[in-house]
């Protein structure tokens, strides 16, 4: 039944984006109403709570940033806002490694569980301050913000590959998703590319379920 539901969903998403070939079916493969409170709404357009004042987005925005992250020909990505688990597990179908931090422990616990009962193998989780980024596996060819940032810490730039995209939700009021590009040490602003609206990122760990 979800194969039909995501097919409609992905329909949706194209009449307002268009979808490349290799993002839709990272899409239409994955059961959304895993991932979600409400099954009922699971397929619909829009972002979702979920707990610990943290929202699912919309699976329209998954499309965008996994597609502005340019998820062609390379190995690693890092998440930073591992959150309900859905993107990393889009991103899980276009890399063989997909490694996630995620500050709220609650929402670590059950994301890892919905990877296990999704058989998922090459999504690797964390729990820390996504900010200090994941040291141990850098670099990384990719890294994506599922939260929304002021600025870009140092330890994420020096953890990307020279070469490599990191796109992120800019800004305060006025957020913009925008796709960066490492060039000779230092991340340059390649294209601002769509208003979106994000959780904003936050420090620290909050442990506790």
């Amino acid at each position: 039944m979800h194969r039909i539901q995501n097919a409609h969903m992905c329909a949706s998403i194209a009449k307002r984006f268009p979808l490349e070939d290799k993002i839709k079916e990272a899409i239409c493969a994955i059961p959304r109403e895993k991932f979600v409170p409400s099954k009922q709404l699971a397929y619909n357009l829009d972002a979702l709570p979920m707990g610990a004042d943290q929202f699912i987005s919309s699976p329209l925005t998954v499309a965008k940033m996994t597609q502005f992250l340019k998820p062609y020909q390379v190995d690693s990505v890092l998440e930073i806002g591992c959150g309900s688990g859905y993107q990393a597990m889009v991103l899980s179908k276009l890399f063989r490694r997909v490694f996630t931090i995620e500050r709220i422990e609650k929402l670590l616990i059950e994301a890892k569980e919905r990877f296990r009962r999704l058989g998922v193998t090459n999504i690797h989780t964390k729990l820390g301050d996504g900010q200090q980024g994941w040291q141990d596996y850098a670099p990384y060819d990719r890294i994506l913000f599922s939260a929304c940032a002021t600025h870009i810490p140092k330890a994420l730039v020096d953890q990307l590959e020279e070469g490599g995209i990191l796109v992120a939700p800019m800004g305060t009021q006025d957020q913009k998703i925008t796709r960066f590009i490492k060039q000779r040490g230092r991340l340059e602003v390649e294209s601002i590319l769509d208003s979106c609206l994000f959780v904003p990122i936050v420090d620290g760990i909050e442990r506790g379920v």
